[in-house]
């Protein structure tokens, strides 16, 4: 498979015995885990991805609890811990203008409205109504910017690039 996939989930557990399994969710669109849907499951140590089609879906606590068609018990899905599960390319859902997924984020560098390199966008959090970007810098512990339009001035995924109009007090951590 030549298609570049992207990360929309990561396995954390099983749960319980009927082969459902536990996944901590790393994309903002709900239709993901909709029935129907094939994700590829990727191990930890990488290797061929397996084509896996949804066939339940439900949450519990802050998880996504997902079950594919034919993996009906534990034994079934317990060598799927620790694995991510990804989509092709083609199934990504179109954005609207300024939106953006966080595969185009992450690894962006990040610099100030004044030119001021601030480090590399490290991981994306989504904690509410706002996502978070975590920056990691050197030599200084990681920054955490929320995405809004007032400080996130400028964004260019092609050249991997992000300017920030930062507020009074966010860089003085």
């Amino acid at each position: 498979m030549t298609n570049h996939l992207y990360n929309v989930g990561k396995i954390v557990n099983t749960h319980g015995i009927r082969g459902e399994v536990k996944v901590v969710r790393i994309t903002d669109f709900e239709e993901r885990f909709e029935k129907g849907e094939t994700l590829y499951w990727v191990s930890s140590e990488g290797g061929e991805p397996i084509p896996l089609t949804i066939d339940g879906h439900r949450i519990h606590k802050q998880f996504d609890l997902l079950h594919f068609k034919s993996y009906d018990s534990i034994n079934d899905v317990e060598r799927f811990k620790n694995g991510m599960l990804k989509i092709e390319e083609s199934q990504l859902t179109p954005l609207e203008e300024g939106e953006y997924y966080y595969h185009q984020i992450i690894g962006c560098e990040v610099e100030t409205v004044e030119g001021e390199f601030l480090g590399k966008i490290k991981e994306i959090l989504s904690p509410g109504a706002n996502d978070v970007w975590v920056i990691q810098r050197p030599k200084q512990k990681d920054l955490l910017i929320p995405y809004i339009e007032e400080i996130v001035v400028d964004i260019n995924v092609e050249e991997k690039k992000v300017k920030i109009d930062p507020m009074e007090g966010l860089l003085d951590e």
